[in-house]
């Protein structure tokens, strides 16, 4: 009863963080509100600490937000710019586990060697989600935000194989640089495979058993897809192989498969609008569930050292302020160089090039390395105990520090991002031309295909039917039409087209909530019920959405 109270506490409060960010006269993220949230919970007044335990948490949280991510980010972006997330998601995280590694030994002497690197390792991720959520969609210029996005995405996995390692070699003191690059590389190469797998297997199941058709209920299907980030990251890991990356990589099929012709609209709304509840309450909950976490591990730390002296408190404060440091000039100077590097090649070929760019730029990436909450699993996961029975040394301040650097990030993110992006332009749509060239040419296919059914159609008729064909079909291709207009190449043709389309635009939307008010009279006089009300509101609902995001993609 206590785990049900305590899920449906944590439910409410991602809701009420939601409510609340709307409520507020000045502008915060949603993650570091709902860290707040989190950290007021754990008063000891609430009774509510809930053990953070990193296995299941592994299990239960990360694989559907990879999954999501990977359904959403953008395909063609992330292979176009492959070099420079590689170069961040491995070349980064290994300069990092390294550097960081020995920065930290030194640093720490009674910290070994291994548990430095495995610290470093836990480090190393960053989190596009909490990046996202303190940033604003929109707010980064799209070619960076695809880099960042496909970093946070990859960097998971490299992080925690190098943790794997790392521990492995403070439980055995036994490591080799040959067989952990093999391994990685057969790790990584699984995990993307297995996953890519599971879900083409899985979205080639025949329609019937899926129901995936326009006439059943998607429901069955819908759930079905819950379940393949789950097993692909747990068919993955049993594999021994990257559970992370096979989540990742089943997105990314899962997108593809789900805009093939066999697949009805109605399971892809049903699907877009199940993983965006998901995504926002498992997002929620991870933010919550380390605002829970941080009290109990960075309060518990500093008032042992308060008892100490306050010479110990201010060592393990500059201990993370010195590793945020090293953080940070790591990351600069590694895009730094990424930049330059590319624009010695561009040069070389004769092409102008502005990689090497401006210090803003390199300011935004530096500080886009946000740390999150798979830096929290992965070092709680540390071993407890040696094989021979010994706590572990430097385990206790390897997650207090990792717990500062992920605090410190976020911090720094949230006050110094808005300052690095003000008055940066940047344009609102950055794919306007090729979506004009898109609605060109999908109204041209639209007409060829209206002319064809039309002149079939009228084959079967006699004469009365074929007017009334006719006058329907013109109906429908004027639509085309206008909108062919409205993106051809004359300016006054443009600049009528996209006026009577707001006049129409406007008499639709006017209709719509004529209809609704009158459907709801009805429902309300018992002339109709809730079950016709319900299917007729939905069909309402479905027109007035699409009205909107065309008249959005039309203003961008």
């Amino acid at each position: 009863m206590e785990i049900v109270f305590t899920v449906l506490i944590l439910l409410l409060v991602v809701a009420l963080s939601g409510v609340g960010l709307s409520l507020l006269p000045f502008k915060l993220p949603l993650p570091l509100i709902q860290i707040a949230l989190g950290a007021l919970l754990a008063w000891p007044g609430f009774g509510l600490h809930v053990t953070f335990d990193p296995d299941i948490f592994l299990l239960l949280f990360i694989p559907p937000l990879l999954f999501a991510d990977g359904w959403r980010i953008p395909k063609r972006e992330l292979f176009m710019q492959r070099r420079a997330i590689l170069m961040l998601a491995l070349g980064l995280v290994f300069i990092t586990v390294g550097a960081l590694g020995y920065f930290l030994h030194a640093m720490i002497p009674a910290m070994p060697l291994p548990v430095a690197f495995a610290l470093a390792a836990v480090l190393s991720p960053t989190d596009a989600v909490a990046l996202t959520g303190i940033a604003g969609r929109g707010k980064i210029p799209a070619n960076l935000m695809h880099i960042l996005e496909g970093e946070a995405l990859m960097n998971d996995a490299s992080g925690l194989v190098a943790l794997k390692f790392a521990i492995a070699a403070a439980l055995t003191g036994v490591f080799s640089l040959r067989d952990a690059a093999v391994s990685f590389v057969i790790i990584a190469a699984g995990g993307l495979a297995i996953g890519a797998a599971i879900s083409w297997i899985v979205t080639e199941i025949p329609s019937r058993l899926l129901k995936f058709s326009e006439d059943d209920d998607p429901a069955a299907g819908v759930v079905l897809t819950l379940l393949i980030p789950f097993a692909a990251y747990l068919i993955a890991e049993h594999a021994g192989c990257s559970g992370i990356l096979a989540a990742v990589s089943a997105g990314m099929v899962m997108n593809i498969q789900s805009l093939r012709e066999g697949i009805p609209t109605v399971v892809r709304m049903r699907m877009t609008s199940t993983w965006t509840m998901i995504e926002f309450v498992f997002n929620g909950m991870v933010f919550i569930l380390l605002g829970l976490q941080f009290p109990h591990i960075l309060g518990r730390a500093l008032i042992e050292a308060h008892r100490d002296g306050n010479e110990q408190v201010g060592l393990l404060l500059g201990y993370v302020a010195a590793v945020m440091v090293v953080l940070y000039a790591l990351r600069f100077v590694w895009v730094y160089l990424l930049r330059w590097f590319a624009s010695r090649g561009a040069a070389k070929q004769g092409i102008e090039s502005a990689a090497a760019g401006g210090a803003r730029t390199l300011a935004v990436t530096t500080v886009s390395g946000v740390r999150g909450a798979v830096t929290l699993a992965g070092v709680l996961a540390l071993p407890v105990t040696l094989g021979d029975g010994t706590p572990l040394p430097g385990r206790d301040l390897a997650i207090f520090i990792a717990s500062g650097a992920i605090l410190v990030s976020l911090l720094v993110a949230v006050v110094g991002l808005p300052v690095l992006l003000r008055g940066l332009t940047r344009r609102r749509n950055p794919n306007a031309a090729e979506e004009r060239v898109a609605r060109v040419r999908a109204a041209q296919a639209a007409i060829r295909a209206i002319d064809d059914t039309h002149e079939r159609l009228t084959n079967e008729m006699d004469e009365a039917g074929s007017a009334r064909c006719a006058d329907t079909t013109a109906r429908v291709m004027n639509l085309y039409r206008r909108r062919l207009e409205a993106y051809g190449e004359e300016e006054s043709s443009r600049k009528a087209a996209r006026q009577s389309e707001v006049v129409e635009t406007k008499l639709k939307m006017s209709a719509l909530r004529a209809e609704r008010a009158e459907l709801l009279k009805m429902r309300a006089d018992q002339t109709i019920n809730d079950e016709t009300l319900n299917k007729l509101m939905r069909e309402i609902d479905l027109s007035e959405t699409a009205i909107v995001t065309r008249r959005r993609g039309a203003g961008g």
